[in-house]
This record gives structure tokens, C-alpha cells and sequence, in this order.
């Protein structure tokens, strides 16, 4: 079976995905979706690539978060099926829908994810625990998640520590709850869109694989709020591009 010439483009994009999401504990969606839209990729093709390849990702994540007790078991289960309920209505939104005509609301959506994560750079949160709204959070997260590629982390992560829980069991929990997101919509775009696209899935999560350890590493050694300052300005940029060249400006 003949390899795509784009094959090294995509191992890259994993890897510059999984060394952001691993060093940060979000954006590796937002980040691969920006980036395969700004290769070209059709928008349900990029979300449901970066879907299927997170699956292995967010599979180990969720594991690693158990072991070391990151994960609060009742913030979990408040997550869960909402979230599981707004992934598989997301995927199949966004399956059904052609894939120019969503491209410039996706890309817009980008952009504002890249907003929310420059803001998150500059604040500071007081420890509490969130018990209210956290269904509705989870639903609308899942949903924006699997029509847009990406957000999960960026969305819920950012409300919860808004409004005051705790970084640790926030960002373990939902890394954790993120599995059964990208397994919902993965499972929804196989059975609306099949895996044609092979070829994007192997490069997505061969770079995911490569660049994991070097995440986890780097995470114990960098500030994060730099690193957040410049994938909120990549995602922006991405996405600005991305709408420019849809409405035929460059």
C-alpha cells in the first residue's frame, strides 16, 4: 500500500500535538486540528483523525492519571455520560454537514479556543471544589470537541479551574473523562465515515507515540504560562489563515 508524500507532515503534527498536550495538559486536539486545516485536511476528515489518534493517547493518559490518584472519582462520574452524549451528537452533526461549509465556523471556533487559552495564561485561581453545572459543562465541551477537533481540554479545564478546583484533580479527571470523548466520536465517525483516511490516523499517532515521553518530561521543567501564550498565538494565526484563504484574501 502506497504511503502518502504527506505522511512526514502528519508524524509531525503529532508530535508537535502530543509535546504541547503533554507539557500542558490540553490543546493537543486544538493544535492538530488547526494544523491539518492549515494543510488543507476537510474539517470532518481532521476531527475524525485527530479523534481516532487520540484514542491511544488519552488511553495511556487516563491510566498514568489513575496510578498516581489525579482523578476525583465524583467529578468524574458528573462528567462522564453527558460528555459521551455530547461527543456522539457532535461526530454526527459535523459528519452530516459539507465539509466547505462548516470549514470557516470551525476555523472561527479555533480562534476563539486560541483566545481562551492565552487568557488562561494570565490567571490565577483559588482552590475550591466545583459540584454545580458540571453536566451541561461536560456535554457542551464533548460537543464543541468532536465538530471542532479539539477544545475539550481548553473548554472544561479552563471553567473548572475558573472557578476554583484544584489544578492536579482538574487536569487528571479531565484527561481521564477525555478518553471516553475521543472513543464516542471515533466510533461515530468509523461507522459515518469509515477510515479512508488512514494514512492521517498512522502519522497522527506514530508522532503521538514518539513525543509522549518528552511531554511528560517536560511538563517537571517548563513554565507553563509561556508555552499557553504560544499555542494560543499559533492557534490564532492557524486559524486566521485558515478563513482568510476560505474567502479567497490570500
Amino acid at each position: 500500500m502506497e504511503l502518502a508524500p504527506e505522511l512526514l507532515y502528519y508524524i509531525a503534527i503529532g508530535i508537535a500535538a502530543q509535546l504541547i498536550d503533554g507539557a500542558l495538559g490540553m490543546a493537543y486536539g486544538v493544535t492538530a486540528s488547526s494544523l491539518l486545516l492549515g494543510l488543507g485536511v476537510p474539517p470532518a476528515v481532521a476531527s475524525a483523525t485527530v479523534h481516532t489518534a487520540e484514542c491511544f493517547t488519552t488511553g495511556a493518559s487516563a491510566a498514568s492519571h489513575h496510578a498516581f490518584g489525579n482523578i476525583d472519582k465524583r467529578l468524574f462520574r458528573k462528567l462522564l455520560l453527558p460528555a459521551i452524549v455530547g461527543a456522539g451528537v457532535g461526530a454526527y452533526l459535523l459528519s452530516s454537514i459539507p465539509g466547505e461549509a462548516i470549514r470557516p465556523w470551525v476555523a472561527a471556533y479555533l480562534l476563539l479556543m486560541g483566545v481562551v487559552i492565552i487568557v488562561k495564561a494570565f490567571r490565577a485561581f483559588p482552590s475550591r471544589e466545583v459540584a454545580s453545572h458540571v453536566g451541561p459543562l461536560g456535554f457542551f465541551g464533548a460537543l464543541i470537541d468532536a465538530m471542532g477537533g479539539g477544545g475539550w481540554g481548553p473548554i472544561v479545564a479552563s471553567n473548572l479551574l475558573a472557578r476554583g478546583n484544584a489544578f492536579r484533580l482538574t487536569v487528571g479527571t479531565v484527561n481521564a473523562v477525555e478518553f471516553f470523548v475521543t472513543l464516542t466520536a471515533s466510533l461515530v465517525f468509523l461507522f459515518t465515515l469509515g477510515i479512508s483516511h488512514w494514512q492521517v490516523i498512522l502519522g497522527l499517532a506514530a508522532g503521538g507515540v514518539i513525543a509522549a515521553p518528552f511531554g511528560a518530561w517536560l511538563v517537571k521543567r517548563i513554565n507553563p504560562r509561556p508555552m499557553l501564550i504560544v499555542v494560543g498565538l499559533v492557534v490564532i494565526g492557524l486559524s486566521v489563515r485558515t478563513l482568510l484563504k476560505h474567502y479567497g484574501l490570500i
